[in-house]
């Protein structure tokens, strides 16, 4: 640039400044200082920019004020109100104006490309920063300040230093016309590239926004709403034109059915009109019953009226007569009770007879019973005097008793010896129950030892059913049937091998796979092929089955005794660390060499390399490793190759088979013995048997010889007994002559006593007698008086029937008429029902032919439709029966059907309506569509237009040519109108179309710099940014288009235009409207409070007057 090296800015507080994220100077942030922008003309404009500018357009930037912002500390710009060229070297801080411009005019952090947070735009160290922008209007300029937290990062915003809104700003700056976010308005350095990136479309909104009226872009948005309705009315209009024809077709389809589904539903409509008038005939005959029999209800109430009134003197004549055989059966009474007493004295003397009687009947009977007695002494007495006489002659018969006892003695020895045997015998029996008892127990012990070994092994078949299933039903089968086989044959190997350390069981199942693991193991090729066919050809199970050498391995000796691998740290071979049966561990030491493989320690992995070298093994095991050793066939080296041991899942259950084989020989033991000691018991209990039947034997010999010498002395008590008893006998004896005199002494008395008791009753007799004839008068006559009431109340019971009939008949006939009138409201109420009337609604005139009247009071009558039918229930059930018939030859006709045929339409005419309307609808927006398309497009054309020819103007003056136009694949589709900007650097190629890969970059900046220079006379936008765009171009199209720049923004009535650039060509044209602002940076900036505009001015003038001199 031509300005004078002598010109500087005004300094600015020395503080380091805060660098952005890609900030080219933030490796030297510490040593830089703030820098202060300030503006000059020329050295032949002396007077400041600002007295000397035209007008600033409304919403110019007048003033731009930062503190703590970017690389400023506090700076203050103030542009002029045409062209303001930024000029400064690279992170000097030109950007930063921009930055500031954006932010304080409400544009958001990421549109400038550096940043996607507010905070990040406050210098670094500080917690906030403010930016304050002033904007002119003619009615007084509008300061807006916004002031950046970071902590929060956050903005407060103020207008005319009072608080407001983010929203509140974002509307006064629209008002004037201010679009940050448009890049034909505001190009920031970071967004050029963006702009040739723009599509066609994008290009058309901003250019439309930029510099059209500000109803164009609304117009656009309108066409493009309305355009994309009109698809959508267009496409629903043709979808239901479709829907509406497919619709009807249908319903022609299914006419004829549903024509005969009506035809049969007028005759159901005739049954229904049958069965509802039914109803009202029915009760109509029931109403007629009801009034007869009401009427003969109201003649058998007076006939009961009557009979009642006749039967009242009947009763009063009665009651007469009942109260005169009241008196008389009360002196009947008085007679019965005199009666009652002249009897009760009868009885007493028939009494007192009849105990004097009975007393002569005692005497009597003792006389008799002490006669019976002296007889049965007399007995008595011969009787004992005989027994005496036998039991003498039986004593005389009896042996001596000292004959009999050395018998006895002999049979109390035996008795005694066979008592000792049966006591040695049972004391032997106990002793062999104790034994049994014993054994029992330890049979017990020892099945409960076998029991955990056998649960121990079903945890291992559990495993093995787990993870092998095929493998375990081929167990089960072979346990089943091993009768098949003519060899052994072992079961899968993980279930026979019985690991003595299940410590040491990783080991095993390291070193055999898998598959042969769970291996059946046979002696016989045969056997296998038996089991195979049967397992997997008939069962479909997936087994393995292997051989074991015809020649047993099992005791193969190792090749190297164990003793001279100690050294190493190796405790054993493979093949001692568990039990197998001998097939299966043959075949593991010839398969897998499991006597030649030793296992170490943690030893011998500390020793492995000598191991290796030393001991020529080929597989070895350590502690948690598997080594594996190889000599190469060409040098001859060793190679070894290790893998950590994977952990143990099948074999960690050990089973002692050899302690299990000692405890099933034990139980043998046991139950050998158990055997001998039950057969030991067995014969005890048959020796105790005889004992204990001899020991009977001779208790009972012993008895039998105790009663015969212990007989005589018995015979002889006996006779004593009996001689005292007839001594006593002989001494009771009785006088009966005296006795039979007291006797007849007392009869004569009580003779005496019974004469005087009979002469007393004669005479009580007498006066019962008379009391009783006086009792039968009073009798009859109460009987006279009796009958005739019975006659009376004869014919009151004749009367009382036949009123009882009667109103038993009234009765009947009330509740005849009761049911009757229920019948009725029955009847009506379902024929109510049946025409859909409510309890109280009358039956419409329209409708009615004749107003029965209901037995409650109420009035009803069928509907005028009944009276071209039936009047009798036979006609109307004769007519039902024939519609009936006529309505069942109506098959196969389907409800949904018609429903469906109904349904249809009905959506036939709502479609038919609804596209109908849709049509008006689309009518309309087609003539919205026009009348917007006129005013948007016409005036769109024009401006393109008028672009065009300034665009192509700038291009022909630098020998290059370029045009815009309005493109339009469609010119329905509004939403894809855009504009073209197509070029041309060199005569020799054709125009192509700016794209972000067909054209270079320079080239790209001077069609984009040469489009916004055509905007800038149609732009009525207050201010327009540019950012470096100068960069890319090559010095010549750099001048011609500065020349453009300067030539178009420093005219008359254009807008405020900011030219941001870091350098420029030497010799370049200067504008007097220009404002230069220079932005330098350095250690010996001055500070901003110390910077004097005025006095730089003089300065600069002195040194411009004195240069023509030296």
């Amino acid at each position: 640039m031509a300005t004078p090296r002598r010109n500087t800015s005004a300094p600015t507080s020395q503080a380091p400044k805060r660098a952005l994220p890609r900030e080219p100077s933030s490796e030297t942030q510490s040593k830089r200082k703030s820098s202060a922008p300030s503006a000059l003309l020329p050295t032949s404009l002396l007077p400041v920019p600002l007295q000397s500018s035209g007008p600033f357009v409304e919403g110019s930037i007048v003033r731009i004020a930062m503190e703590n912002f970017l690389t400023y500390d506090i700076c203050e710009v103030s542009p002029g109100p045409h062209l303001n060229m930024i000029i400064g070297a690279n992170g000097t801080g030109k950007s930063s104006i921009v930055c500031a411009i954006c932010l304080g005019l409400a544009g958001k952090p990421a549109f400038m490309g550096r940043a996607d947070k507010v905070g990040f735009f406050v210098k670094r160290g500080c917690t906030k920063g403010t930016v304050e922008i002033e904007l002119f209007k003619a009615s007084g300029n509008l300061v807006i300040t916004r002031e950046i937290d970071v902590t929060k990062n956050q903005s407060l915003w103020f207008i005319n230093k009072k608080p407001t809104t983010q929203k509140i700003v974002e509307e006064q700056i629209a008002a004037l016309n201010i679009q940050v976010g448009n890049l034909c308005q505001f190009l920031p350095q970071d967004k050029v590239g963006e702009f040739a990136k723009l599509s066609k479309i994008e290009l058309l909104e901003a250019t439309e926004k930029s510099i059209g009226p500000p109803e164009m872009h609304k117009y656009h948005c309108e066409l493009k709403n309305f355009r994309e309705k009109e698809k959508q009315l267009e496409t629903s209009c043709k979808e239901k034109t479709d829907y509406l024809e497919k619709m009807i077709q249908r319903n022609e389809r299914y006419k004829q059915d549903v024509q005969r589904f009506y035809e049969r539903k007028r005759h159901l409509d005739l049954i229904e009109m049958l069965e509802a008038k039914r109803p009202w005939v029915e009760y109509e005959n029931v109403r007629q019953e009801y009034e007869e029999v009401k009427q003969a209800r109201d003649q058998v109430k007076e006939e009961v009226r009557k009979l009642k009134e006749g039967q009242v003197p009947m009763t009063h004549r009665i009651e007469d007569m009942d109260k005169q055989r009241h008196i008389l059966e009360g002196r009947i009474k008085e007679k019965a009770m005199d009666i009652k007493e002249a009897s009760q004295k009868c009885k007493q003397k028939q009494d007192a007879l009849e105990r004097k009687e009975k007393h002569i009947e005692e005497v009597q009977q003792a006389l008799r019973v002490k006669q019976n007695e002296e007889h049965d002494r007399q007995r008595r007495i011969s009787n004992t005097r005989k027994m005496i006489e036998d039991l003498q002659n039986e004593l005389k018969t009896t042996e001596n008793s000292e004959n009999l006892q050395p018998q006895i003695d002999a049979i109390t020895n035996d008795l005694r010896c066979v008592q000792d045997e049966k006591a040695s015998c049972e004391g032997e029996i106990i002793d062999r129950r104790r034994e049994k008892e014993t054994l029992e127990k330890e049979q017990k012990s020892v099945c409960d030892h076998i029991r955990r070994f056998d649960n121990l092994m079903n945890q291992k078949e559990d495993k093995l059913r787990q993870r092998y299933r095929d493998t375990y039903d081929a167990v089960l089968w072979l346990r089943k049937n091993r009768d098949k086989f003519k060899q052994r044959v072992c079961e899968p190997i993980m279930l026979t091998i019985n690991m003595k350390d299940n410590r040491n069981a990783k080991y095993i199942e390291n070193h055999i796979s898998s598959n042969d693991l769970r291996a059946f193991v046979f002696e016989s090729q045969e056997d296998m092929e038996v089991f195979l066919k049967e397992v997997r050809d008939n069962k479909k199970l997936r087994v393995n089955a292997v051989i074991a050498p015809e020649s047993s391995c099992a005791s193969t000796k190792p090749s190297r005794s164990l003793s001279e691998l100690k050294q190493y740290g190796f405790f054993s071979y493979l093949r001692e660390l568990f039990d197998a049966p001998v097939p299966v561990m043959s075949y593991l030491c010839r398969q897998y060499h499991i006597h030649e493989v030793p296992v170490g320690t943690e030893r011998t992995r500390e020793r492995i390399e000598r191991v290796i070298q030393e001991t020529q093994l080929k597989q070895i095991y350590t502690a948690e490793e598997k080594y594996v050793m190889k000599t190469s066939l060409y040098s001859n080296k060793v190679i070894s190759s290790n893998t950590s041991l994977k952990v143990a899942q099948f074999l960690t259950v050990t089973v002692d088979l050899e302690q299990r084989r000692h405890l099933e020989e034990q139980l043998e033991e046991i139950n050998r013995k158990l055997h001998a000691v039950d057969s030991g018991l067995i014969a005890l209990r048959e020796t105790n048997k005889h004992l204990e039947h001899k020991d009977n034997e001779l208790r009972q010999k012993k008895k039998e010889l105790l009663e015969r010498k212990t007989k005589k002395r018995q015979l002889e008590q006996k006779i004593s007994s009996k001689l005292g008893s007839l001594k006593l006998m002989e001494q009771d004896i009785c006088n009966l002559e005296e006795e039979e005199r007291k006797a007849s002494t007392k009869i004569k008395e009580i003779n005496v006593q019974r004469a005087k008791i009979v002469t007393e009753l004669t005479n009580l007799i007498k006066i019962c007698t008379s009391l009783h004839m006086q009792k039968v008068d009073l009798i009859l006559e109460n009987t006279t008086v009796i009958s005739e009431k019975n006659k009376l109340e004869s014919d009151y019971m004749a009367t009382s029937s036949q009123l009882r009939v009667i109103e038993q008949k009234f009765v009947e006939l009330d509740e005849n008429r009761q049911n009757l009138l229920q019948k009725c409201k029955e009847l009506m109420k379902r024929a109510r029902q049946v025409c859909n009337l409510g309890a109280e609604q009358t039956v419409p005139q329209e409708y009615q032919t004749q107003v029965p009247t209901i037995p409650n009071g109420h009035s009803s009558s069928p509907p005028m439709a009944f009276q071209d039918l039936p009047n009798t229930l036979d006609e109307i059930d004769a007519l039902l029966t024939e519609e009936r018939s006529r309505a069942s030859c109506f098959t196969g006709l389907n409800p949904t059907i018609v429903q469906e045929y109904t349904k249809r339409e009905e959506e036939i005419e709502q479609l038919t309506e609804e596209l109908k309307r849709k049509k008006v609808e689309l009518d309309k927006y087609r003539e919205n569509i026009s009348q917007v398309k006129e005013r948007w497009l016409n005036p769109l054309k024009e401006l393109v237009e008028k672009i065009n020819e300034k665009f192509s103007n700038f291009f022909s003056s630098m020998q290059c040519a370029g045009e815009v136009d309005l493109h339009a694949e469609n010119e329905e589709d509004y939403d894809k109108y855009g504009i073209r900007i197509r070029v041309k650097f060199r005569s020799s190629t054709q125009l192509h179309e700016l794209t972000p890969h067909h054209q270079s970059g320079g080239e790209r900046s001077v069609s984009t710099m040469l489009y916004l220079m055509a905007l800038q006379e149609l732009n009525r936008c207050p201010f327009r940014v540019v950012d470096e765009i100068n960069q890319g171009m090559d010095p010549i199209n750099e001048r011609r288009v500065f020349e453009m720049v300067v030539n178009t923004a420093c005219k008359e009535n254009t807008s405020q235009y900011f030219f941001i650039t870091p350098k420029l060509l030497q010799n370049l044209p200067y504008s007097e409207k220009m404002t230069v602002l220079f932005v330098y940076n350095g250690p010996h900036m001055l500070e901003p409070n110390r910077w004097n505009l005025k006095a730089f001015q003089r300065r600069r003038r002195r040194i411009t007057f004195t240069q023509p001199s030296q």
